[in-house]
């Protein structure tokens, strides 16, 4: 289940989000934030001491039954800029950006493990129909 948040003027389809979210945590709901890179940096600053906008955020809860999985924060401005300059659609970068903020929800760490999160991030890609990765754009 999915809850959003669009703090942006942005009118976004979410059913693509909505499959990728019931696919990864059938039982949980999550919230997706969307905000403006400004937004995004204040978050980050805030929340991580890191001064600068990040794309992509997540936010696990407690794993108590019955609660949500946890927040994935998007940076709008830079989904919209990397979409144009990946030669692809916003909605997309969005769902690419949504699975790397879930699989983190979910326990991954591509920083520290040995490639489960890249591997589990191309299957999802191919389930959706998606192009390259956040992790595989980063890497190549």
């Amino acid at each position: 289940m999915l809850e959003t948040d669009n703090q942006t003027p942005l009118k976004l389809d979410f059913l693509l989000l909505e499959k990728i979210a019931r696919l990864l945590a059938p039982t949980q709901m999550v919230e997706l934030v969307l905000v403006s890179g400004e937004k995004m940096r204040e978050i980050n600053r805030n929340l991580r001491n890191c001064d600068y906008a990040t794309d992509v955020l997540s936010f696990p809860l407690e794993a108590i039954p019955h609660t949500p999985l946890g927040s994935v924060v998007i940076n709008m401005s830079l989904a919209q800029t990397n979409a144009l300059k990946l030669g692809h659609s916003l909605e997309n970068e969005i769902a690419l950006l949504f699975i790397h903020g879930m699989l983190h929800l979910l326990g991954y760490d591509h920083e520290k493990d040995q490639g489960e999160q890249r591997q589990k991030e191309s299957e999802l890609i191919k389930t959706f129909n998606l192009p390259l990765s956040l992790i595989e754009r980063v890497q190549d």
